[in-house]
């Protein structure tokens, strides 16, 4: 468990500052992976061009506005805003002043815009020689197809995710949510910037870090892939059905509305527990079932007949029963069974923090505990523009009359 008694100066990446011009769903769960583990991560933000995913549902007691997005506020959580305008004269040398006071750059722009920006990676070296320089695009800085535009949805697609995903015969039905932004492409950026940092720290040199979104999806991909190239197959689409000898193995109705258990059987003793867990209906006696030959190539008829008998139970109770017989089962959660979790519960897993506009709300801690380094997630997500002021005045140098003249001549919206 994690020390309770620790600083926020014991944090993993404490006194580590990070200009984040990252916006929408990998790049900014990029940085909070960042800000989670103790960097000053300042987003810079503008009222011209409002990060989108402020703009997406769901929103606190289904009011709109800019600060009211439970999406915004779970992937920026732990970071300063500074609304900056980028198009004004002034921009350019204000967040230089940023920059070289920063550790890390990060941004998942097309290649192209910030050289528009005046911030290209050479430019930002000539303000901080030993930068780190994230871009994270979808398809990188080079190749035909640098300059396409893409999203969570659209990189599950073109990687072969989508392809995959679905019930036999079926249209590409995709994971339900843009799965790329949520755990390959945020992770594999901050472990890159990790590496960067400890690379900087043994040797002095910053890094220029050009990462293809498309990539670290394709790398999900490992048993497709190998399937195709070992032997010519191309992969299909297998619904709940496992792709290895497991079977029985899916998702089953139990008792109650749109109620249903995950099982997977994966061997022969399993099996048998499974049938003395379901008090041995006649059906499952059959000794063509006690071997995973003869489950494989009934697959289907085990799945209606094994349906009928998980219904007699709910949920919770048969996956406790199952799990204490060793067979791997659990009730298929929906998102108010998973807030309610007594597991995550004792973990600490759920934070309440009081968001300035939304009032006491529910945040995702760390999936990890460090015994010797406090809980990672310390503040809400920003307003727009919160940290504006603090910042001018902190780390810019600024007086408050010239942020106010800034602030009525459009730089600082």
């Amino acid at each position: 468990m994690a020390n309770t008694a620790a600083s926020a100066a014991d944090a993993p990446l404490a006194g580590i500052r990070v200009t984040d011009f990252t916006w929408i769903g990998a790049g900014s769960y990029t940085t909070k992976l960042l800000a989670d583990a103790g960097a000053d991560v300042v987003k810079i933000e503008s009222t011209g061009r409002i990060d989108s995913l402020r703009l997406a549902a769901p929103y606190k007691d289904g009011v709109k506005g800019v600060n009211r997005s439970g999406y915004f506020a779970d992937r920026n959580s732990g970071k300063r805003s500074l609304t900056l305008n980028m198009k004004h004269p002034r921009a350019l040398e204000l967040v230089s002043r940023l920059i070289a006071q920063s550790d890390v750059i990060a941004n998942n722009f097309t290649p192209g815009v910030m050289d528009r920006f005046g911030l290209g990676y050479e430019a930002v070296r000539r303000i901080r020689p030993d930068i780190i320089y994230l871009a994270m695009s979808m398809q990188g800085a080079t190749g035909p197809e640098k300059g396409y535009l893409g999203y969570g949805s659209t990189m599950a697609a073109v990687t072969g995710i989508q392809h995959l995903t679905g019930l036999p015969g079926r249209e590409p039905a995709g994971t339900g949510t843009n799965y790329p932004d949520h755990l390959p492409n945020p992770c594999h950026a901050a472990f890159a910037v990790l590496s960067a940092l400890r690379h900087r720290r043994r040797t002095g040199q910053g890094q220029y870090i050009d990462m293809a979104q498309t990539e670290p999806t394709v790398a999900l991909l490992g048993p497709a892939v190998m399937e195709y190239t070992v032997n010519g197959h191309d992969p299909q689409p297998a619904g709940n059905a496992s792709r290895d000898e497991a079977a029985p193995y899916g998702a089953y109705p139990c008792q109650g509305q749109d109620r249903w258990i995950a099982i997977g059987i994966h061997d022969d003793a399993q099996w048998a527990a499974l049938v003395r867990a379901l008090d041995a209906p006649a059906w499952m006696n059959d000794p063509a079932l006690g071997e995973a030959a003869g489950r494989r190539a009934r697959r289907a008829c085990i799945d209606e007949r094994l349906a009928a008998e998980t219904r007699r139970f709910e949920a919770p109770a048969l996956a406790a029963a199952l799990q204490a017989a060793g067979i791997p089962a659990m009730p298929v959660s929906t998102a108010a069974d998973v807030i309610a979790d007594p597991q995550l519960a004792h973990r600490g897993h759920w934070l309440t923090l009081d968001h300035p506009e939304m009032g006491p709300s529910l945040y995702n801690a760390q999936p990890f505990r460090m015994r010797h380094a406090p809980p990672g997630v310390r503040r809400p997500a920003p307003l727009l523009g919160q940290h504006t002021r603090e910042v001018c005045r902190e780390l810019l140098g600024l007086a408050d009359d010239e942020i106010a003249a800034l602030e009525a001549d459009g730089a600082l919206s």
